[in-house]
């Protein structure tokens, strides 16, 4: 499920008040990080992760990464401080306003 542009406003607002779930070192991106990454996102929807690796373009490339393969959507990215969020149909955390 891609956000549209409310829902987007809605998930802005509520990830101020979160603290980095994961944090990504100087080893990048491995099979331990997106397992506790998969776990993360089944668990909260929605995530703030922080990138403390190398240069601007490797930790755009690393949190790219991680969408793609996580199938979740950035929500924001300020710096080191990504947000991603992707849908548990299953168990529903998030409630979208009407």
């Amino acid at each position: 499920m891609t956000p549209n542009k409310t829902q987007l406003r809605f998930l802005k607002t509520h990830c101020h008040s979160l603290d980095p779930v994961v944090r990504i070192g100087q080893k990048g991106v491995t099979e331990a990080l997106m397992a506790e990454l998969e776990i993360a996102l089944a668990h909260h929807e929605l995530i703030k992760i922080k990138v403390s690796m190398g240069d601007r373009e490797e930790r755009q490339a690393a949190i790219t990464q991680i969408a793609d393969q996580s199938d979740a959507n950035i929500v924001q990215q300020i710096g080191q401080i990504a947000v991603l969020f992707r849908r548990n149909h299953e168990k529903p955390v998030i409630v979208f306003p009407k």
